[in-house]
């Protein structure tokens, strides 16, 4: 398995497992309708094609001979809620195979992902994750991120209550 930036090339492919991989988690959790119209607005190749162009934004995934099994979106755009940072990045996506799950290929993809901020310069990543997901909180605690308040997130016509986690990352002194 490969960690790897994203390329145009891959905006098919990312859509598909983008899809596949927030359905996975979140189907049976959110109302049908709310979780298609999600689904719709996030995950075309239209979307995933523009996300993969814009120079503020970075995707790493894992290829494991030409499959995508996983991957993590970068944002490094003014972040919507209050972070503690100067030049934050937002894991605005973390997602991996189920079947990947206890394999510690999740713990080499958050490793890549915070080399990648360290070397961009950012002080710090932040991420939202939904409080009812306690594997995903403790996956990020794991990783060194900390609980730095409550957030939102719309899905549809329903607002979820997030935790925002924060990770400081070492900067250089001058």
């Amino acid at each position: 398995m490969v960690i790897r930036p994203a390329l145009p090339a891959d905006a098919q492919d990312l859509a598909i497992l983008g899809e596949r991989l927030w359905r996975d988690t979140y189907e049976g959790l959110i109302p049908s309708s709310d979780l298609e119209q999600y689904l719709v607005e996030a995950f075309g190749p239209d979307r995933q094609a523009a996300e993969l162009a814009d120079p503020a934004c970075r995707t790493l995934v894992l290829d494991e001979g030409g499959t995508l099994l996983g991957y993590a979106w970068l944002r490094a755009k003014g972040p919507a809620v209050e972070v503690p940072f100067e030049r934050p990045l937002e894991v605005a996506r973390f997602y991996v195979d189920r079947a990947l799950h206890g394999t510690g290929t999740a713990q080499s993809l958050m490793a890549a992902l915070l080399a990648h901020a360290a070397s961009a310069d950012h002080d710090g990543v932040w991420l939202q994750v939904w409080e009812q997901n306690p594997q995903a909180i403790r996956f990020y605690a794991k990783a060194g991120f900390t609980d730095a308040g409550a957030t939102v997130f719309l899905v549809g016509s329903l607002t979820y209550r997030d935790r925002l986690l924060v990770h400081r990352l070492r900067t250089q002194v001058d």
